[in-house]
């Protein structure tokens, strides 16, 4: 559910969510999804770090009515990044308030049944790597399991959680935690004309080509490596590309990598819902088709 509340203030970066959204998205075959969530930008900066009322009730409206709906949810911590602080760049600094605010979360959502998910933190990157990825989320992950001891948890790796971070993901001993990573390759075909990546990549690059489909199978195999090797549950919690591409090769990219992960039993969540790398269009309110028949729906 992108560029919804994740936007410094919901209806910021395209509409905001209505009720009615969840039991379409249900209706079309969906079994999940991931609410990405800025709690960071409505809590206070000092202890015990107060979420405020309004914002936190939203999140739960939104959480029970996609639960009526029938549908799982991830809620996500998504883009600590503001002008109160960032995680990413200050961890030492601001891991105790990340604590404090999963706190507050597993504090709230303690009673929802076990298809409600946590997902500790959005694509850790810029200061946070593998080296002191534990040190961050742990203090959080103690929070929840306080008042949620076998919730499900999602955590994934370094760089933005590409696919290569699965090597060395270090795991908390936690029973109960789901690895997830986010696939946007080959990422100057799904990222054609993003003006927020720098430099731009540029548009007209096709898909597949050159070793396009090698590196997608090998890709597929890191994922099956890293549940052999773990034993843990895997998702790829985004999957998208740009709409700016020509919808025809946006099909069969969406259809290519959808079916080559579940081949290897890995789902995903497409990235993302109206917004922005829409399944739906933000103008019309119609579903994509083309793309919903892509992935199987």
């Amino acid at each position: 559910m992108g560029n919804h509340l994740e936007a410094p203030k919901e209806g910021d970066w395209g509409r905001a969510i209505v009720d009615s959204d969840f039991a379409e998205i249900k209706a079309h075959g969906f079994e999940t999804v991931r609410l990405p969530v800025r709690f960071s930008n409505h809590a206070a900066t000092t202890a015990p770090y107060t979420i405020d009322a309004a914002f936190m009730n939203r999140v739960e409206h939104l959480v029970d009515t996609a639960r009526a709906a029938g549908l799982r949810v991830i809620l996500d911590l998504h883009h600590y990044d503001d002008p109160q602080g960032s995680l990413f760049t200050n961890p030492t600094g601001q891991t105790a308030r990340f604590a404090g605010l999963w706190k507050q979360i597993a504090a709230r959502f303690r009673d929802k049944d076990d298809k409600v998910w946590f997902e500790l933190l959005n694509e850790p990157h810029d200061q946070i790597t593998h080296a002191n990825l534990l040190s961050v989320l742990e203090p959080a992950l103690r929070e929840v399991r306080a008042t949620n001891p076998t919730r499900p948890v999602v955590i994934g790796g370094e760089f933005w959680s590409g696919i290569n971070s699965l090597a060395t993901l270090p795991l908390p001993d936690d029973a109960y935690l789901v690895a997830t990573f986010h696939y946007y390759d080959p990422f100057n075909f799904t990222h054609q004309g993003a003006s927020w990546v720098t430099p731009t990549p540029p548009f007209g690059v096709a898909f597949p080509i050159g070793t396009d489909s090698a590196d997608l199978a090998a890709n597929v195999q890191k994922a099956k490596d890293f549940i052999a090797r773990t034993g843990r549950p895997l998702f790829m919690g985004e999957y998208g590309a740009i709409e700016t591409i020509p919808l025809a090769q946006r099909a069969t990219w969406y259809g290519t990598v959808h079916d080559a992960f579940a081949a290897g039993e890995v789902d995903g969540c497409v990235w993302a819902y109206t917004n922005t790398m829409p399944v739906r269009d933000p103008a019309t309110g119609a579903w994509i088709t083309q793309l919903l028949d892509a992935i199987g729906l």
